[in-house]
């Protein structure tokens, strides 16, 4: 329990501080976005920000694929590279999720569900190559998280220790190994986003 609660806290860090620095802003190609909204069967979706992540359509207004960068804003994601590094290349493919009753939601802005204890349906609705996404991120709207997000695609530029800045033990679900064409390595997980306005119950 307590590993899950720390896994919790890094999460929350990840999506509370996103202010950029210019070195990052100088890094960030031209039409990438580290916020985004979204109109999905109806509803009027926001996906994002997160530290160092930025989104970009790989055709037009087509919100369905995305490409997007991460970078080690703050040297948040490892101890290894440089500041503002860029760490992952990656797709995101707009899904959304079975519903198996009510969306997990807790009192924090992110409530994480590991792949073992995620539902089938949840694991299977991953898009091909499924052994390279395995990660989805909900967006969200007025009143919290949606069953719509993106399933991401992470392919490291370099091979580097991803330990969240050196604060995460080699125990925790999220250390990894990055090496590049081996997206398989990124931690299996499904976030649930209730947006910003949920920032503020971290402190």
């Amino acid at each position: 329990m307590a590993r899950i609660l720390m896994t919790i806290a890094f999460l929350l860090v990840a999506v509370s501080g996103v202010a950029q620095s210019q070195a990052s802003e100088s890094k960030v190609p031209r039409g990438y976005y580290s916020r985004l909204e979204l109109s999905h069967q109806g509803q009027r979706l926001s996906f994002g920000p997160f530290v160092g992540y930025y989104f970009k359509p790989q055709t037009g207004a087509d919100m369905t694929r995305l490409d997007f960068l991460c970078l080690n804003e703050r040297s948040f994601y490892t101890d290894q590279l440089p500041e503002d590094a860029v760490l992952f290349h990656g797709e995101s493919v707009l899904a959304t999720l079975p519903g198996l009753g009510a969306i997990p939601q807790g009192k924090q802005r992110i409530t994480p569900v590991f792949f073992d204890e995620a539902p089938a349906a949840w694991r299977e609705q991953r898009p091909k190559p499924q052994e390279q996404y395995v990660h989805f991120h909900s967006a969200y709207d007025s009143n919290g998280p949606v069953r719509t997000g993106y399933w991401l695609r992470h392919d490291a530029v370099t091979e580097f220790t991803y330990n969240m800045g050196g604060r995460l033990s080699q125990d925790s679900p999220l250390y990894h190994q990055a090496r590049p064409g081996e997206g398989e390595r990124f931690p299996r997980i499904i976030e649930f986003d209730a947006g910003p306005a949920r920032t503020s119950d971290v402190h």
